[in-house]
C-alpha cells in the first residue's frame, strides 16, 4: 500500500472511532441512543386513520408492510392501553385512539423499536414512530 492510502485508512478509522464514542452513551451496561420522537398530532395529520398508541413517550402505528413482514417473537408484557382518545391529538402513555382499554403490550425479543399488542384475539406489530 502507497503512504496515501495508508494514511487515509488510518484517518478513516479514527473517524468512525470518534463517531462511535460521540454516538453512544454507556450508562449500566446498556448503550442508549437519544431519538426525537413524533406526537399523535404530527402522525395523524400525515395519516388520520392511523391506528396509534402511546408509550415511554414516544408514538407506536400499526400497519406498516414491511413491519407486518417481520417474523417476531413476543416476550415479555411491559404495559397495557389504560385509556381511548378518538377525539384530539393529545395523547398519554398508555393511551390509544383505536385499541380497546386493557389490551396488553409486549415487547419483542429481535427489535427494540417495534412492540407486539394483543386485542380481541389479533396479534398487531407496532413500528416506534420517530424522526431521522
Amino acid at each position: 500500500m502507497s503512504g496515501l492510502k495508508v494514511k487515509r485508512l488510518f484517518n478513516g478509522l479514527i473517524a468512525l472511532a470518534l463517531f462511535m464514542i460521540a454516538g453512544c452513551n454507556i450508562q449500566g451496561g446498556t448503550t442508549t441512543v437519544s431519538i426525537d420522537s413524533i406526537d399523535a398530532e404530527e402522525v395523524l395529520t400525515l395519516d388520520s386513520d392511523a391506528d396509534i398508541f402511546q408509550y415511554d413517550g414516544v408514538i407506536y402505528k400499526t400497519n406498516i408492510d414491511w413491519v407486518e413482514e417481520l417474523s417476531l417473537t413476543k416476550d415479555v408484557q411491559i404495559g397495557e392501553i389504560k385509556t381511548k382518545n378518538n377525539a384530539n391529538t393529545d395523547f398519554k402513555d398508555g393511551m390509544s385512539n383505536k385499541l380497546p382499554v386493557g389490551t396488553k403490550i409486549f415487547s419483542t425479543k429481535e427489535r427494540g423499536d417495534i412492540l407486539i399488542v394483543e386485542s380481541e384475539g389479533k396479534i398487531n406489530k407496532y413500528l416506534a414512530i420517530v424522526e431521522g
